[in-house]
């Protein structure tokens, strides 16, 4: 009954904004020189396909599982276009059946790789870190005061790819331990630019390379092996997911206590 009334919509809205961090779009300005293409009837699109998408998934009464694996999406001629979708024309949104399966559910979408990269480029530890908290339930903890920031190119040098610099960051045993969990995650949806553009080269043309071990062992080449390993336990993308709706209900954080509700 709940759900029939139209202002569910507002949880809709809400949930998702807090879930997703669909509420931080608003605030994200990608670097014009990098993506000229990117303008404020995108950032609305993005956040108009997520909230669509987690609403059929809803009213539809479909698997929680579908929300990483759905074979399909919502999309206007303006973010078709930016997907590489054909034959979609005008401004309303349609569902339409997705071929590549690198694009299917939450990891293919635009708004969750833009509020996970930097204004000009990817970020492996932000995306990494988004896919343990809201998708795993695992948080790495806040980083550590005083640590160093990745170290820019020599004057004269070849410029170094986001894995080099990485790798070559989390060399450091103070550093070491949370990396190894985020930046795998991070690598295999590097095919994705800073605004959801599959890409299979860097900035500077560099080949990426998106192959990694998990935490776990589990060896991944890409999103959508990763999307493969993250539903190979299906019970930790539901709990989480559990825990993201009563932090939600409840409005503040979970402790030991709630486990058992």
């Amino acid at each position: 009954r709940m759900l029939t009334d139209p202002r569910s919509q507002a949880f809709i809205e809400n949930f998702t904004g807090q879930w997703l961090q669909l509420r931080n779009l608003r605030g994200i300005v990608p670097d014009n020189a990098t993506f000229p293409d990117f303008d404020d009837n995108l950032r609305q699109a993005f956040r108009k396909e997520t909230e669509l998408f987690f609403e059929s998934v809803l009213r539809e009464n479909r698997s929680a599982l579908d929300l990483l694996n759905a074979d399909y999406t919502f999309v206007n001629e303006r973010l078709a276009k930016h997907y590489g979708i054909s034959n979609v024309v005008g401004s309303d949104f349609r569902r339409v059946t997705l071929t590549d399966e690198a694009r299917r559910g939450l990891l293919g979408k635009g708004a969750i790789l833009l509020v996970t990269s930097h204004a000009n480029t990817t970020s492996p530890v932000l995306r990494g870190k988004w896919v343990l908290d809201n998708l795993l339930g695992s948080p790495p903890p806040p980083p550590l005061p005083n640590v160093p920031a990745l170290q820019e190119t020599a004057p004269g040098a070849a410029p170094r790819t986001m894995r080099e610099q990485m790798e070559q960051h989390r060399q450091d045993p103070v550093c070491m331990g949370c990396h190894r969990t985020m930046d795998p995650i991070g690598f295999a949806m590097e095919n994705f630019d800073a605004v959801g553009v599959w890409r299979t080269a860097n900035e500077g043309g560099v080949p990426l390379n998106t192959a990694d071990i998990l935490a776990d062992g589990t060896r991944i080449d890409g999103v959508a092996a990763l999307r493969k390993a993250i539903l190979a336990r299906p019970d930790v993308l539901v709990q989480t997911l559990t825990q993201k709706l009563m932090i939600y209900a409840l409005g503040r954080g979970l402790t030991y206590g709630d486990m058992p509700i």
